[in-house]
């Protein structure tokens, strides 16, 4: 049986939010990086590897009570989404982690039965490659099976993650937006 891990990328400083997306909390409620790791463990991962950045103190301090979770800090975070990418999937691959499901800390209506969903469709074999889909257009999570790690990882440079690496191999998309937006929540104002 395959081993499957969330891989939560949380590690921006949330210059437009006005501080760390990981940090922030909807209408009172639990921070978005303890909703997201949540989400991923709920939907099917059995641990989740959070990479952190900017107050990665604050931040480990908020996902260290969950006891499923571990926590990586990304060197080049500031530098964007890919080498935080790059850094979760070199820490994941000193595991025997078999498939990672990457999540961003800031899309906060994707939850459990999205990523249910996308694990359900795509797999969670070493080869696994597939994406939830929002009316259509992709979005996250993104399921990377092992195989794929090492490409994906050599790609992720500044703010590219998988986007060309998926553009490039087949993969499942999986339509999701019956459950969520999928939406990125950049700044204060979209919380409105």
């Amino acid at each position: 049986m395959s081993r499957t891990t969330g891989l939560l990328l949380a590690a921006g400083a949330g210059r437009r939010m006005g501080g760390p997306k990981a940090l922030v909390r909807s209408g009172g409620g639990e921070p978005w990086v303890v909703s997201a790791a949540r989400a991923l463990h709920d939907g099917g991962c059995e641990r989740v590897l959070v990479v952190a950045g900017a107050e990665s103190e604050a931040v480990s301090a908020l996902v260290e009570p969950l006891p499923w979770t571990d926590l990586v800090v990304a060197a080049g975070w500031a530098e964007g989404m890919g080498p935080s990418l790059a850094a979760g999937l070199g820490a994941l691959a000193k595991t025997d982690t078999d498939c990672a499901v990457v999540g961003l800390v800031d899309t906060p209506d994707v939850g459990a039965a999205v990523v249910r969903r996308v694990l359900a469709e795509v797999g969670t074999a070493a080869s696994a490659l597939g994406r939830a889909a929002y009316g259509g257009t992709p979005g996250h999570p993104v399921v990377l099976g092992r195989e794929h790690w090492r490409e994906v990882a050599g790609a992720a440079t500044g703010d590219r993650g998988a986007r060309a690496y998926l553009a490039g191999h087949p993969h499942r998309l999986v339509e999701c937006g019956d459950l969520a937006t999928g939406a990125d929540v950049d700044a204060a104002a979209d919380l409105e």
